[in-house]
């Protein structure tokens, strides 16, 4: 019988989060989903009353370091073959860097930087040898090679440094045969992307968990979006 496959989907409450969780549940992969408040709770029972792997819904606050270890302990003996990390924020208002306030910017690269990386080192020892992935929710805006424009400048720079931390966590990783990506979901309906974007949340999941599920063992550190194309850096 082979063995179940388990996945820690960190940001699950709503958005792409909860769609990769369903989308993971009914490939058949156990999830554990991060949420931050009851209503992210109630929408992962729902999910769990569905065909397909067993669904747990754990509270956490990726920006507090006593939660990452607090649910570290709670999720003892477990041992995942994904950690998909979705966590982003954008700036309120025209979200560049010369107007946003100093608080504003800070909060901008730890959530969408800086915390995503301490959740990944909290649970690098948890992932399995071979076919384990760390993921990170990564951005179309994040590439420096495709910026040409000052749209969203601080958003895109947080998941440029995303981007960029997530290849020195990949080379500090030693003998760890672990894959590492960081992945852009294109352009989704999401409260984020807005009413107007051209993929709805399944399409985007259902591609970045084929982009998960084909990756899987190669070991190697990748920018890619949904579709499994790479994105220049």
């Amino acid at each position: 019988m082979t063995e179940p496959r388990w996945a820690l989907v960190v940001g699950a409450s709503r958005g792409l989060g909860l769609g990769l969780a369903a989308e993971l549940q009914r490939r058949g992969w156990n999830v554990v989903g991060t949420v931050r408040d009851a209503a992210g709770e109630r929408r992962l029972e729902k999910l769990a009353q569905k065909p397909g792997g067993d669904i747990r819904a754990e509270h956490l606050d990726i920006n507090d370091d006593a939660q990452i270890a607090a649910l570290r302990r709670r999720l003892d003996g477990l041992e995942f073959d994904l950690v998909f990390v979705n966590a982003g924020i954008s700036p309120q208002g025209r979200g560049d860097a010369a107007g946003a306030s100093r608080d504003e910017a800070a909060a901008v690269f730890m959530t969408n930087a800086v915390a995503p990386m301490r959740v990944a080192h909290a649970f690098l020892d948890r992932l399995r040898d071979g076919p384990g992935i760390i993921a990170f929710m990564s951005s179309g805006l994040g590439s420096v090679a495709n910026k040409t424009d000052s749209y969203s400048d601080l958003y895109s720079a947080s998941k440029a440094a995303l981007n960029s931390l997530s290849r020195s966590f990949a080379a500090s990783l030693g003998g760890r045969r672990i894959t590492v990506l960081a992945i852009t979901p294109g352009w989704v309906r999401t409260d984020m992307g807005g009413s107007g974007a051209p993929l709805s949340v399944e399409e985007s999941a259902r591609g970045i968990v084929d982009v998960l599920e084909s990756r899987a063992g190669s070991g190697r550190h990748g920018f890619l979006d949904y579709r499994g194309r790479e994105v220049p850096w």
